[in-house]
């Protein structure tokens, strides 16, 4: 079988990208953190333990209050320093990484300073990140040294071999040169030396995967210590989809004055306009095909305003919904822009804003599959649980398309996330390269 040299090309690239990358900037930044990661954070740790120590044997002082609010402070700036080595070194974007401590005083001057520093969560999570720093920071001092250090000397083994040995000493008296043996046995010759240059390669090539690996713990930690706590995060959210709440109807208003003033508001005036022609042609005795004509243009204008108002109406809460949310979506589908399957469970029924979102979803993501992903076929699948209204409605919407959809990726799926978090609900996007997308969405069914 032949190859082009197209493909010889690209298995060339792959080859040199691959022996390239145990050494490539971003490796060897964040080889260069492993290393820093243990000695800061064991500075660290000896500095708070000490304070912490001191400042409680005093904490019935002033002094001693001082001494435990500055550690707690130096706790905080050694998080601070961590994540930006982390942001810098290892390219970290999110936002753990970003965020430094700040901290609210809750009274004023000094005092207010040392009490905010003693009382908030962010100080004592910092000190707990610092306590268990340097057990995150071995693991990927120990992948460091495994594949850069006894990677390289493993490889070259062939030449390093008359220089790395041991001499033992024999009962008899005799001496003999030991340079690499395990189990009994010794790899000083061909073909055995191949084996401990094959370890070598394939730890080297590895070095970068097994750092990567090493390093996640303490990224946990440093993510756990630099996050929000659970209420702060209840917090948060709710007060972004009360903002996003906002304004969806703020532009919902924007979009039906806008409706109303260029659309129905006009072929009202129009149809005013053409009633006021008609009395002046009746009391003039205009010929009746011009009266009939003025009358229909009339009747146009009333059918199309009362077209208007229907539409606007059914963008704001379809009427079909009134007859439940399967038959809502069962027409949907049926109108839909493609070949489409829909399966819908639901033994009770959900509130009705749940029911307007899941609707509006729905319509959304067959819109994007229509106009995005070059699909075939849609699937669509509603459950919802037993339980009344402390459930949950799950709906999936899953296309043939090309895939490669996310959230925040200009596809619609950023509004339908901050309409469903209106109702503390949640959407997850499964989109591959190359297919198929599944979005779920999972809805309180009151």
């Amino acid at each position: 079988m032949s190859r082009t040299p197209g493909t010889v090309r690209a298995a060339e690239r792959t080859v040199r990208a691959a022996l390239a990358a145990p050494f490539c900037p971003r490796a060897l930044a964040a080889l260069l953190y492993a290393l820093l990661a243990l000695p800061l954070a064991l500075v660290a740790l000896l500095l708070v333990v000490a304070g912490l120590v001191l400042g409680a044997a005093l904490s019935w002082t002033s002094p001693g209050l001082w001494l435990l609010a500055l550690t707690v402070r130096g706790a905080l700036a050694a998080g601070d320093l961590q994540r930006v080595a982390a942001r810098g070194l290892l390219g970290e974007t999110g936002e753990w990484a970003q965020r430094l401590s700040r901290r609210r005083r809750t009274g004023p001057g000094p005092r207010g300073w040392r009490q905010a520093l003693l009382t908030e969560r962010a100080g004592w999570r910092a000190v707990g990140l610092v306590l268990l720093a340097p057990l995150a920071a071995l693991p990927p001092v120990a992948a460091a040294v495994v594949g850069y250090a006894y990677g390289p000397l493993l490889l070259a083994h062939p030449l390093l071999q008359r220089w790395n040995h041991i001499t033992e000493h024999r009962a008899d008296g005799s001496e003999r040169r030991v340079s690499l043996e395990v189990a009994d046995v010794e790899f000083d010759t061909w073909p055995r030396l191949l084996v401990p240059v094959l370890l070598g390669a394939l730890l080297v090539l590895l070095a970068p995967r097994l750092l990567r690996w090493a390093l996640a713990p303490h990224r946990a930690l440093l993510r756990a210590s630099a996050g929000p706590s659970s209420a702060e995060q209840r917090i948060r959210t709710l007060e972004e989809t009360r903002a996003q709440a906002v304004d969806d109807a703020a532009a919902t208003l924007r979009r039906i004055e806008r409706d109303l003033h260029d659309g129905t508001q006009a072929r009202l005036v129009g149809l005013g306009m053409h009633l006021t022609l008609i009395r002046e042609l009746i009391a003039a005795g205009a010929e009746k095909e011009r009266l009939l004509s003025v009358v229909e243009t009339a009747s146009g204008n009333a059918t199309a305003a009362v077209s208007d108002l229907r539409d606007l109406v059914k963008g704001i809460h379809p009427p079909v919904l009134d007859q439940g949310l399967e038959t809502a979506l069962a027409t949907l589908v049926t109108a839909g822009p493609l070949p489409a399957e829909l399966r819908c469970e639901l033994p009770n029924r959900p509130a009705q804003a749940v029911e307007s979102i899941a609707y509006f979803c729905v319509a959304e993501l067959l819109a994007n599959a229509a106009k995005h992903s070059a699909a075939r076929h849609v699937a669509v699948d509603v459950h919802g649980d037993a339980h009344g209204a402390g459930g949950t409605l799950r709906l999936t919407v899953r296309d043939d398309g090309r895939g490669g959809a996310a959230v925040g990726a200009g596809s619609g799926l950023t509004g339908l996330l901050a309409r469903v978090r209106t109702v503390d609900g949640t959407l997850e996007c499964v989109s591959p390269p190359g297919g198929p997308t599944v979005i779920t969405v999972n809805l309180p069914m009151g």
